[in-house]
């Protein structure tokens, strides 16, 4: 009876362990949580010529096709103009910058800061201060690095960005948010649109402005065409950037072309301001600039004051803004719309944002629309006095105000003939200025091309047990299961033993 219990509870704890050992196992493996390891952020600084807005963007640490998600989360203007007119005073720049970054911080966790890149863009405004003054231009950008390397994030530096680069980077952010690159399925995973054809970007800056597509013969233009990899298909896209054509410096070279035309060297008539609207510039500001140097008098004094006023004439105004393009180089080619420039034919929708968007905004106009429709807005906004205008415009800035029907022809001249759209392909592109809470600007497209380089970080596998209790615990009870085991050999043993002697001791009993 002794030697039957132990082997009993023996037995009964063997058993108990390896069911325990193996629920364990089971549990440990079928209860596992793969978890997300969360958001990485990015910092995108669009140093524009007018002015500077910083975006935060935020993506699965875990990539897709080896580029990230990538969503905007916020977006701040930082007060004052461009960083190009800091030039000669590169030091207060960074007292602009404060606001906007003290809000970043905020609205990025504070344990992932030293993680979140910082990148700054420059665009035509410094591309034009570095070919006017390049010593000026790297001051500039030497105040900032030196502002964003005390700051807690990790600075990348910030850089001039090519009119083609900004092109592209503006035609991958239109097409990612249009969803043109990826979509949710049915199962809520990112798939590849099928068959779904890109559209083209329009983008309207102070300094220049850029268009870009895919066009219908990619090797015909290879020096215009850029390769782009996202979520592993490749793009072939055409981009050209125009120096001097985006909207603020098209009027300063507007409005040096009517004091050179004008009989007065102190007093111009201009037909694209509306009627009864005065201003006064100083001659650097009109012939300040690389853009208007052609343009500038010959007896130029930087400081001799300019008086400009508005006449509103919609005809006039049409046939002087059409003089800022270069027609006649291309010498009737349809390939070559302006300044000698050979561009492969418009093809499939477009998205026209930045000034473009702003303009026809301000026409009470919206998505896409007609031509006719465009050019009747136009002749009736351009039409109006000064006094009409505060009325008409929701939101009334007088900087932008005077300059909308002067934009609204440069916009045509451009579009009609610059990029030879017509009646028939205008109502193609829809004016837009954001998509859900994403702006379309390049500075998106930027942040998906680079996460392109930013490593992924693997999934993150959270367990029932921690490793350490579960090693633990498996080795406790594989040791009680082996000594279990031991001990029934043992008593196995002794059983046998015992009936040996017994058997023996019944032989030699004698008779």
């Amino acid at each position: 009876m002794l030697t039957r219990t132990p082997s009993v509870v023996a037995q009964a704890f063997l058993l108990l362990s390896i069911i325990l050992v193996i629920a364990i196992a089971v549990i440990q493996i079928n209860q596992q949580q793969i978890l997300s390891p969360g958001l990485k952020y990015g910092i995108v600084l669009d140093a524009g010529s007018s002015r500077t807005t910083v975006y935060v963007y935020e993506w699965p640490a875990e990539k897709e096709n080896d580029t990230g998600v990538v969503s905007q989360t916020f977006k701040c203007s930082v007060k004052g103009p461009g960083i190009s007119s800091y030039e000669s005073n590169p030091g207060a720049l960074a007292k602009a910058f404060d606001d906007c970054l003290n809000k970043v911080k905020e609205r990025i966790p504070v344990h992932l800061h030293k993680n979140t890149s910082v990148h700054l863009g420059a665009t035509a405004g410094m591309r034009l201060l570095r070919l006017q003054n390049e010593t000026a231009a790297s001051e500039v950008l030497e105040s900032i690095q030196n502002y964003f390397r005390a700051q807690p994030f990790d600075f990348r530096g910030a850089h001039i960005i090519t009119g083609p680069e900004e092109g592209l980077y503006g035609w991958i952010t239109a097409n990612y948010i249009m969803g043109n690159f990826l979509e949710r399925n049915l199962w809520r995973t990112w798939v590849h649109p099928y068959r779904k054809e890109t559209m083209g970007a329009l983008d309207l800056g102070g300094a220049s402005t850029q268009i870009s597509f895919i066009p219908a013969d990619s090797q015909e233009n290879l020096n215009s065409t850029l390769q782009v990899k996202l979520y592993g298909y490749n793009y072939n896209v055409y981009t050209r950037s125009f120096q001097c054509y985006g909207r603020d410096e098209a009027e300063k070279r507007l409005l040096a072309l009517l004091l050179q035309k004008s009989n007065s060297s102190s007093n111009v008539d201009n037909p694209c301001y509306p009627r009864n609207y005065n201003t006064t510039f100083t001659m650097k500001y009109l012939s300040g600039s690389l853009c208007t140097q052609p343009l500038r008098p010959a007896n130029y004094y930087p400081n001799e004051l300019v008086h400009f006023h508005g006449t509103g004439d919609p005809g006039l105004c049409q046939e002087m803004v059409s003089s800022l393009f270069n027609f006649s180089a291309c010498r009737d080619r349809k390939d070559c719309p302006f300044n000698g420039i050979h561009r492969p034919k418009v093809k499939g929708n477009f998205v026209a944002f930045s000034g473009f968007y702003y303009t026809i905004n301000a026409l009470n106009l919206s998505g896409h629309f007609s031509l006719d429709d465009f050019n009747s807005s136009m002749w009736f906004f351009c039409s109006h006095t000064w006094a009409q205008l505060h009325l008409m415009l929701p939101k009334f800035e007088e900087i932008y105000a005077r300059s909308y029907c002067f934009s609204a022809n440069f916009i045509y001249y451009l579009l009609i003939h610059g990029y030879n759209f017509d009646t028939e392909t205008w109502p193609r592109i829809h004016f837009q200025k954001e998509v859900g809470n994403s702006s379309i600007a390049w500075s998106l497209g930027y942040m998906l091309s680079l996460t392109n380089m930013i490593p992924a970080e693997g999934k993150l596998i959270q367990l029932p047990l921690k490793p350490a209790l579960f090693a633990g615990l498996l080795i406790c009870l594989t040791a009680t299961a082996l000594l279990c085991l031991v001990f029934l050999v043992y008593l196995w043993i002794v059983s046998r033993n015992r009936k040996n002697i017994c058997h023996v001791e019944h032989v030699f009993i004698p008779e």
